[in-house]
């Protein structure tokens, strides 16, 4: 969203940031200014309230370094010329000298990183694996990291991108809407600004590198953004473009109309390059914590598979650095390691069967003294946080009991267990853990066996000087008429894990003793290897460390089968004693691929979910189950995910359903009127194919309690170009199964909507929506934004017959709807009053006179078909929606949405 702005001759003044004075010249590198920035600053953002809270406060960045950056926007000619030049995999559909446009983010970077190549220097962007989109656009980037040390091409940091755009900033010198007949113009068709370079207003909005994070009243070095891009991976785009009026483009906007993740295209985006390294660069995360490094995560969503046969998978463990747990959930597939902040020491940390919740204690193995074993939820807060009230309890492990019930194991003291009587005087407890609390302990044995208990409960081991067993035959228990033992020979060993598919092996480490050399066949260093025995403690398997580190804190990953390896988790450590990695073992090949980089990384956790469960006639395949969702997904593909989630959990109770746009998703508020049984199952984005595919496939096919459907009649933007329909189903298996089994419309099997339910949240946006699809809204005016026209409010001639090919769909869906008896009811939303002073009719233009034309058939329309119908309360501008019920120039605030819902409802008691 662009920010509210003055229209005088004052605002470029009023809107640019305080900036020191810097110097620049013509740079070695063709078509490059260097700015020396070395000792200046550049304020980010501002106090102004009327602008996002993501652009507020005002933040200070110092620069110690100089930098390079293009003097134009990169052109088609030289985009399309790195292709034909190299190894470069992209071809953009356009040619001469005009910014490159409808281009990702992951487009941009792979260009920069093709050009350093090109050019022999170093790439900034380092990644695992590619993926493309039905358009061939890179659509994904698994394992993507920054290295901003690198000295090559990239794109320029937001501070970057607006201490050289301060430089002599003016509107009026730019292609915006006033004057670019809303197309783009070569670049530096206009005069560039002060420092010699251009359009860095208007013509193409440009991605810059940063993620999208919080600005915070500080002062910062050497800025790069926020480490990650938080539920939704949003990035920053900077400088409006042709379509934005002169009035709403400054220096301080980040966004654009909808969200921003790496993965958007549209056709006034491009970019620019800079060039050169960044030295000590700091990032600040979303809690306002600046760091020098960050987590790399080269493992994304579709390697994570690979390994664990799910995208329900996550990753917790401590961060040595701060002694907090971190995790990281596969599933969303913008990968984001979140760190729990507390004052609570977390070692060993466990993660539930369900997933949801994580075991951790305050004691370490190996070490003696008191601990402390805590439950909490995994989510960003680490909430219901919940303690094992007795004196001591370390290295916790969860366990499904006999009956279906949780239940956590742990022991009394985890240190040394290589002298017996100490050993024995420790015990193994179990806890079961119901309803958010724990259950009475009941003590299970004599002797610290915190590695593990197998299932059957015959087998438990420890490991923490001596690998030791407890072990009962086929007619006793752990709990009577069991053996303590000692294996591998008495020597040394540590990191005992019991495995969790029912083959009992132990997995451990040693000190690169006799038993473990003969067993090789060569010499080998303490740790240097990853063992495995078998049930009887007779050596089966070794799989060696990489060169030049050793391995530490190995665990079994929980419910990965043992039919596709058997997979182990652990840190590596260096030869420096730091545990710089975390990595995934898989036992089947040996093969080790890295999952987390760091500082000092412990105690890693691997889980999945289990992979199917069959109901009925039925088998509910838990990884495509409820899946609306996977990697590389955007803002309005984890809406639809969310609102998929109400529309199974809801449907016994629909009885009005409501598809659309913004414009019904902030506009209707279900929850006012609970007695109408109402779900808002709008999501961001006109597309009315996309929208009627839901309404056909699953509100009509699960129809039994519909009495009304409701759409947002948005015509200034049905003009063909919004295809969202194959984006959202494309997003996740879950449609594609859905769509497999006819979408249920025979039956919805049993457990599959707690199946749905389950499918985790896209972190940071649990409480976006109500139950019924509901989200709060805030007022701000209809001017706020200003009344921008996006586009020419001619109609082509296609797109002219695309919006009468909608109109012709809404009568043949009204038909259909009528011969059920059910009334369908399209919804004009009202757009600020000021566009009635234009020629268009709302923000995306088609002329007022095109719009009333349509209108005036549906309205006709209305009167042939009965169960059709339509509330029009923009009136071509003329509506008594104010001020304070405005969100902004097309959206309402909540207090509108309460007058349009009373409304909607009055319209309903009429029907």
């Amino acid at each position: 969203m662009l920010g509210c702005s003055d229209d005088s001759e004052m605002a470029d003044t009023l809107l640019v940031p305080e900036v020191s004075s810097v110097t620049f010249d013509m740079d070695g590198l063709p078509d490059f200014r260097r700015i020396h920035s070395a000792g200046s600053y550049v304020y980010l953002g501002t106090v102004d309230e009327e602008f996002k809270p993501n652009e507020r406060p005002r933040m200070k960045v110092n620069f110690t370094y100089d930098f390079s950056i293009g003097e134009h926007e990169v052109t088609c000619d030289e985009y399309n010329g790195l292709f034909e030049r190299t190894d470069f995999p992209l071809k953009a559909d356009c040619e001469g000298n005009i910014p490159v446009t409808d281009v990702s983010y992951f487009d941009a970077i792979l260009y920069a990183n093709a050009k350093s190549k090109l050019a022999e220097r170093d790439t900034f962007y380092s990644y695992s694996k590619v993926s493309f989109d039905e358009d061939d656009h890179v659509q994904n980037i698994e394992g993507l990291s920054f290295n901003p040390e690198s000295e090559g091409f990239r794109l320029p940091t937001e501070a970057e991108w607006v201490l050289a755009a301060s430089q002599g900033w003016q509107t009026k010198f730019a292609w915006t809407a006033s004057n670019s007949d809303y197309k783009l113009h070569e670049v530096c068709s206009v005069p560039p600004n002060a420092a010699g370079i251009c359009d860095m207003v208007g013509n193409a909005m440009e991605w810059v590198n940063d993620w999208l994070g919080n600005f915070r009243d500080t002062v910062i070095t050497n800025y790069v953004g926020s480490p990650d891009g938080g539920s939704i991976g949003e990035r920053v785009v900077k400088g409006g473009s042709f379509r934005n009026s002169e009035s709403s483009i400054n220096l301080v906007s980040r966004g654009d109309v909808y969200s921003v993740t790496s993965a958007t295209r549209a056709n006034y985006v491009g970019f620019r390059l800079a060039y050169g390294s960044i030295p000590d660069a700091v990032w600040m995360n979303y809690a306002g914590k600046s760091s020098t490094s960050i987590l790399k995560l080269p493992a994304g969503s579709e390697k994570i598979f690979s390994l664990t046969g799910s995208y329900k998978t996550k990753l917790a463990f401590r961060n040595d650095l701060t002694g907090n747990l971190v995790f990281i959930d596969y599933v969303s597939g913008i990968l984001a390691s979140v760190e729990i902040v507390d004052t609570l020491d977390v070692y060993h940390p466990d993660i539930s069967p369900d997933g949801k919740k994580v075991a951790f204690c305050t004691g370490l193995e190996g070490v003696d003294g008191k601990s402390s074993v805590y439950v909490r939820d995994l989510n960003s807060t680490g909430s219901n946080l919940v303690r094992l009230n007795v004196d001591s309890a370390a290295i916790p492990r969860w366990r499904v009991l006999d009956n279906g019930d949780t239940a956590i194991v742990y022991v009394t003291g985890a240190g040394n267990n290589s002298e017996e009587s100490k050993f024995k005087k420790q015990s193994t407890w179990q806890a079961a853990f119901k309803g958010g609390s724990f259950g009475t302990p009941q003590k299970l044995f004599d002797g610290a066996y915190h590695g593990g208990i197998s299932a059957d409960n015959r087998l438990a081991v420890s490991g923490a000087r001596l690998l030791r067993a407890r072990m009962a035959d086929s007619t006793s228990t752990l709990t009577e008429n069991a053996v303590d033992t000692v294996w591998y020979g008495g020597e040394q060993a540590c990191n005992a894990s019991l495995a969790n598919d029912g083959s009992k092996r132990t997995l451990f480490l040693d000190f690169g003793g006799k038993t473990g050399r003969d067993f090789v066949g060569k010499s080998y260093d303490t740790h240097e290897r990853l063992l495995v025995v078998d049930s009887t403690g007779t050596l089966a398997q070794s799989v060696a460390a990489p060169a030049g580190y050793t391995f530490d804190h190995s665990e079994w990953a929980l419910n990965v089968l043992d039919s596709i390896g058997g997979l182990v988790v652990a840190t590596l450590m260096t030869e420096n004693g730091s545990h710089s990695k975390i990595v995934a073992v898989n036992l089947k090949d040996s093969n080790i691929v890295d999952l987390v980089e760091g500082d000092e990384l412990w105690h890693p956790c691997l889980w999945r979910y289990p992979k199917s469960i069959s109901h009925d006639d039925a088998v509910i395949d838990l990884d495509s189950a409820g899946a609306y969702l996977s990697a590389g997904f955007d803002d309005q593909q984890a809406r639809f995910r969310l609102k998929m989630e109400r529309f199974w959990k809801m449907l016994p109770y629909t009885e009005v359903f409501l598809a659309g746009s913004s414009r019904m998703e902030l506009g209707m508020n279900p929850d006012l009127y609970p007695e109408k049984n109402m779900l808002n199952f709008a999501v961001e984005g006109i597309d009315l194919e996309r929208d009627f595919y839901f309404i056909k496939n699953y509100c009509l096919k699960h129809g039994e309690r519909i009495k009304v459907i409701a759409f947002s009649v948005d015509l200034d933007d049905w003009r063909g170009n919004n295809k969202f329909l194959r984006h959202i189903v494309m997003s996740g298996p879950g449609y594609t199964f859905d769509a497999n089994h006819n979408f249920w419309q025979d039956g919805i099997p049993t457990g599959f909507v707690s199946m749905v339910e389950k499918f985790p949240t896209p972190p940071g946006m649990e409480d976006l929506y109500s139950d019924r699809g509901n989200e709060y809204s805030e007022s701000a005016s209809w001017d706020c934004l200003g009344a921008d026209i996006l586009a020419d409010t001619v109609f082509s001639a296609r797109e002219r017959q695309y919006l009468d090919s909608r109109i012709e769909e809404i009568k043949r869906l009204a038909d259909t709807c009528a011969a059920r008896k059910i009334h369908l009811i399209g919804i004009v939303f009202p757009q600020s009053p000021a566009y009635k002073s234009t020629g268009s009719f709302g923000l995306y233009a088609i002329q007022r006179s095109v719009a009333k034309e349509k209108l005036d058939e549906l309205k006709a329309f209305s009167k042939q078909n009965l169960y059709f119908h339509l509330m029009d309360e923009n009136k071509m501008g003329n509506h008594d929606y104010t001020d304070e019920m405005a969100r902004n120039r097309d959206h309402l605030s909540s207090i509108g949405a309460a007058q349009m819902t009373k409304r909607f409802v009055q319209l309903l008691d009429s029907l």
